[in-house]
């Protein structure tokens, strides 16, 4: 059962989104948050799998209340998916940065919210190849914006070629059969990568590949425009 933490100021969207959610077998909404603090307090108690928290919210925004529960370390295994009126943007992006395992847009389907929930909850972020590129090409471009993490010289040319299809948005089976090895193979190379990285989820990992010029949007193969 994945368990949902909802984190909105309006109540009618929580209604909805819960209703929706609830709906499901294999989804229960476990609490609610009016606000970032709420949000921050209510994912302490609770612990859920799955956290999805409006962008702009009082007390705390949801960036903020994303980077203090990233900071948790008994909420390691919590995701965090952004909600957001206006799809791609600085907010997104900085959630990202933040911690956040991926956004969705308020006005989507139900079945692409129940979707990633699901995929959220299995650990993948929620970053579709076209998402990536927008978000690399709008706030990542140039030269790399941090220093160069030491413990990335230590990737294997195995781990570099996994972070580069990691950044163009594959899945791990998606990754297994690019580079014709195992999934469980595929999800080795990524969680190492992680961890050299210090990276939090796989869209942290993207994040930080770009910002520290481990891969460009040039050289994951995929076109800058």
């Amino acid at each position: 059962m994945i368990r949902v933490l909802l984190a909105d100021d309006q109540p009618l969207i929580r209604a909805g989104f819960r209703a929706l959610l609830d709906a499901e077998d294999d989804i229960t909404v476990v609490t609610e948050a009016a606000d970032g603090q709420q949000a921050l307090e209510l994912a302490r108690e609770h612990v859920p799998d799955v956290a999805l928290v409006d962008v702009q919210m009082p007390v705390l925004d949801g960036i903020e209340a994303t980077r203090r529960i990233a900071a948790e370390g008994r909420l390691d295994g919590m995701r965090v998916v952004i909600l957001t009126n206006y799809g791609v943007d600085e907010y997104v992006y900085n959630a990202l940065r933040a911690g956040a395992a991926g956004f969705l847009v308020k006005d989507i389907e139900p079945a692409e919210l129940l979707q990633g929930v699901r995929v959220a909850a299995r650990g993948d972020a929620l970053l579709s190849p076209e998402i990536t590129r927008r978000l690399i090409r709008e706030y990542v471009s140039g030269p790399a914006q941090h220093a160069y993490p030491a413990a990335l010289e230590k990737l294997t040319t195995r781990e570099r070629e996994v972070v580069g299809l990691v950044a163009r948005g594959l899945s791990n089976d998606e990754i297994a059969g690019r580079m014709v090895i195992s999934p469980a193979t595929a999800k080795t190379h990524v969680s190492r990568a992680m961890v050299k990285a210090g990276a939090r989820d796989r869209a942290h990992l993207v994040v930080l590949a770009y910002e520290t010029g481990l891969v460009t949007a040039r050289n994951t193969g995929e076109p800058d425009t």
